[in-house]
């Protein structure tokens, strides 16, 4: 395990934790995804799949135009910098297979995702969804830099909790009108 890989600092006053100046708040992974669990169970998969679409794309957003000023990244490297630090922190392990963002076409493996290890022996089915907006939120805030208005969506298109595959993937692909 050894160093962080990320430079957190710690505000002795407040005891705050941030990186790159974006505070973070860290909790068991377990805890996290046992309330993750209870909202759904509470919403509905539908619903809450919904709104963490909508909140995961409007952070993922934020984010990237955050991380762009403070580390002078551009262009779709601001892309691949966001899921280093996406599997920096716990998330999973993300790898950009490809990514065209002309077309507006992405494509994301996720290896290791906390929702898959988290279920061990629930029933097989889709679980990541969470990160369904991350990927369009980070990539429309790129095609802003590139003068592109890109408005896009995501799907899982395999899990490795359905129990058929070793890793998770998401295409990335414009809205329909």
């Amino acid at each position: 395990m050894g160093q962080p890989r990320v430079p957190i600092e710690v505000d002795d006053a407040n005891g705050t934790w941030s990186v790159d100046g974006i505070p973070m708040i860290l909790v068991p992974r377990h805890f996290f995804v046992n309330n993750h669990t209870a909202i759904e169970a509470a919403l509905g998969e539908q619903r809450y799949a919904q709104q963490l679409f909508e909140a995961g794309h409007k952070s993922a957003y934020v984010w990237c135009e955050k991380e762009a000023r403070t580390h002078g990244l551009n262009g779709v490297e601001i892309f691949h910098h966001y899921m280093k630090r996406l599997s920096q922190r716990g998330w999973g392990q993300f790898q950009v297979e490809a990514v065209d963002i002309e077309r507006g076409h992405a494509r994301v493996r996720v290896d290791h995702s906390v929702f898959v290890l988290e279920r061990k022996d629930a029933a097989p089915r889709k679980t990541c969804y969470m990160f369904r907006g991350w990927f369009p939120g980070s990539l429309e805030f790129v095609g802003t830099l590139l003068d592109k208005r890109l408005c896009l969506t995501s799907s899982e298109v395999q899990c490795a909790a359905e129990g058929q595959h070793d890793h998770c993937v998401f295409e990335v692909v414009p809205v329909s009108n």
